[in-house]
């Protein structure tokens, strides 16, 4: 096993980690949530399966582009399972129901859509595009469904033992995470410098953007669920984009953009992550 393949496999356990511990923190009225308010779901499909697909159409059809930077921006656009964020979004002030909620259902609901996603974007280019239900389904089953399941039914045995299992669970996965996005980045630094210039970062950087904007608008008027919304539409399944490129672009090299893209929706979505958290302290303060 070679170093890349220790520091993916790195990767792939501070997903399951994460994804574990929430199952131990999530109550059965969690998964829930977001089927009891009908009109908050159909928002949040909106924002994550319609309108970041136009966002990324856009900025394909209007900007001069590398071709791999558009394959990614098109591909993450129709990968929208977010594998971290329920974390990132309770940080910044989010609903902790909401963020589980939307992970759990977004997970069943892309082994449906994200094909059909890419059969509709395969007209519009006017070319064949793959993407098999059975492969989308076998990615997620692994790195959310099964660890998901897991930490519900580890919780249903220990009761509330389990957060405290859950809190070590998590800040091993957040270890794991940063060494490993350390390490990928020391082992990829050429290709990624190669991909600065040319308008690539702003382009990532402006689809990372007009997510947190479009999720904060069509969250609502909770501010717990406008956060979730926002950092949920802005960051997309690296592993399923990757997986939609390289099946229906398997000449173009597209790995470096998407970490790029990966550092780059970490950098922009700092600012507004330290907004909300401030402002959910305010208001905490203020009760």
């Amino acid at each position: 096993m070679d170093s890349k393949q220790v520091i993916m496999l790195t990767l792939q356990v501070s997903i399951l980690a994460t994804v574990f511990g929430f199952g131990l923190k999530a109550r059965r009225g969690d998964l829930l949530y977001l089927w009891r308010q009908p009109r908050l779901l159909f928002r949040s499909l909106l924002a994550m399966y319609l309108a970041m697909p136009l966002v990324a159409l856009a900025f394909v059809s209007i900007f001069d582009l590398p071709m791999n930077v558009r394959i990614v921006l098109v591909a993450l656009s129709i990968a929208p399972l977010p594998p971290l964020l329920p974390k990132r979004d309770i940080e910044a002030g989010g609903h902790e129901a909401f963020a589980i909620a939307l992970m759990s259902t977004l997970a069943l609901l892309s082994i449906v859509i994200t094909p059909l996603a890419v059969a509709v974007l395969g007209t519009y280019f006017n070319q064949h595009f793959v993407m098999s239900p059975a492969s989308v389904a076998k990615t997620i089953l692994v790195a959310v469904v099964l660890p998901l399941a897991a930490g519900l039914a580890m919780r249903a045995l220990l009761a509330d033992g389990a957060e405290r299992i859950a809190d070590v669970v998590m800040r091993v996965g957040q270890v794991l995470l940063i060494c490993a996005a350390l390490a990928l980045v020391g082992v990829n630094l050429p290709a990624l410098w190669a991909q600065v210039g040319g308008g690539v970062v702003l382009a990532l950087a402006g689809f990372v953007v007009a997510g947190m904007l479009i999720g904060h608008f069509l969250g609502g008027p909770s501010a717990d669920d406008r956060v979730v919304l926002a950092l949920s539409t802005a960051n997309r399944h690296p592993v399923i984009a990757l997986s939609i490129a390289t099946a229906n672009f398997p000449e173009e090299r597209v790995g470096a953009t998407i970490m790029l893209y990966l550092l780059v929706g970490i950098a922009a979505g700092l600012p507004y992550t330290f907004l909300q958290r401030r402002k959910a302290a305010r208001l905490a303060s203020a009760r």
